[in-house]
């Protein structure tokens, strides 16, 4: 039997089903320069959809939901209807862009394998922590510079 985590999916006991190493016939043949350099090209446009849409997660669908939340609250007449279908717009924008996330890092290790790349895992997750620590700088910025904290230091009786 054979113990080595690597050939049983990680356990000792034996393997999951599914999850043997896969045996070709014959090698696989690897595509032209060509085709690797347009394999490479299409992982990097993947990679910058990634990128905006991790970004978009941070800033615009958020606001977009806090101004449907606006406009019901403003044909309805009623605050906490608005507030209902804010989150509710939140919680369906933001897991939709998740689930498109996922998807575009699933197809962006199989476009870099096919470019010629020893690509095991994905660059979600360093995508999403770069993104969150980038607007977040962003809105520090912002809040103690530009609009929030700063200008309530001043006090408003010294400048008239």
């Amino acid at each position: 039997m054979r113990t080595d985590p690597t050939d049983n999916g990680g356990l000792f006991v034996g393997r999951r089903p599914g999850t043997a190493p896969v045996h070709y016939r014959e090698m696989p043949e690897r595509a032209g320069d060509r085709r690797q350099r347009a394999d490479g090209s299409l992982a990097t446009m993947m990679l910058a959809a990634m990128i905006i849409l991790s970004l978009l997660c941070w800033g615009p669908i958020p606001v977009a939901c806090l101004w449907i939340g606006s406009q019901v609250d403003y044909a309805t007449g009623s605050v906490s209807l608005g507030i209902l279908c804010a989150f509710i717009a939140l919680f369906v924008l933001l897991f939709g862009a998740l689930s498109v996330l996922r998807r575009l890092d699933n197809a962006w290790i199989l476009v870099r394998r096919a470019a010629g790349h020893d690509q095991r895992g994905g660059a979600l997750g360093r995508v999403f922590a770069i993104t969150a620590v980038t607007c977040a700088a962003a809105f520090l910025v912002w809040l103690i510079l530009l609009h929030g904290l700063g200008t309530s230091l001043v006090s408003k009786g010294e400048g008239a």
